[in-house]
């Protein structure tokens, strides 16, 4: 399968909502908006986007309506301090905060209007019990 394109589609109940969320906290913009679907792309990177979708539309499937659940998105970005500051100054619940991981990560979560987890990460240098695991093209600097 060739993919032209790929982004995660967010089910919900308040679709302008969510999608005023994404554009008020992470800079998307619409490319296609309707009361049942708002497809959002980033201001700065119109290769990232996501979708919103109403949760029981009809083109999903009955067994795959309702909202949701289980999903997080990562945000890989250069300055994570910086936008570590701009949630705490927009009042976003912050589920975990700021902290560098072994495994190569300095990041922070949290969470959209629908509990959507949200982990914004710069990539760090893994610590050395890491670095093994990593493919050489792979590792973070």
């Amino acid at each position: 399968m060739k993919c032209t394109q790929f982004y995660p589609v967010i089910l919900t109940s308040d679709v302008s909502g969510t999608a005023q969320f994404y554009r008020d906290n992470f800079r998307f913009e619409p490319a296609f908006e309707s009361d049942w679907y708002v497809h959002l792309q980033s201001n700065e990177d119109e290769a990232v986007n996501i979708a919103i979708l109403q949760g029981d539309h009809e083109t999903i499937p009955e067994s795959g309506r309702g909202h949701t659940t289980g999903l997080i998105l990562n945000f890989e970005v250069p300055d994570v301090d910086a936008e570590y500051a701009r949630v705490e100054a927009a009042a976003l619940p912050v589920l975990l905060p700021l902290r560098d991981e072994p495994f190569g990560q300095r990041h922070f979560i949290t969470q959209d209007p629908n509990g959507v987890l949200i982990d914004v990460i710069t990539p760090i240098p893994p610590s050395p019990e890491f670095l093994a695991q990593y493919a050489p093209a792979a590792v973070p600097s």
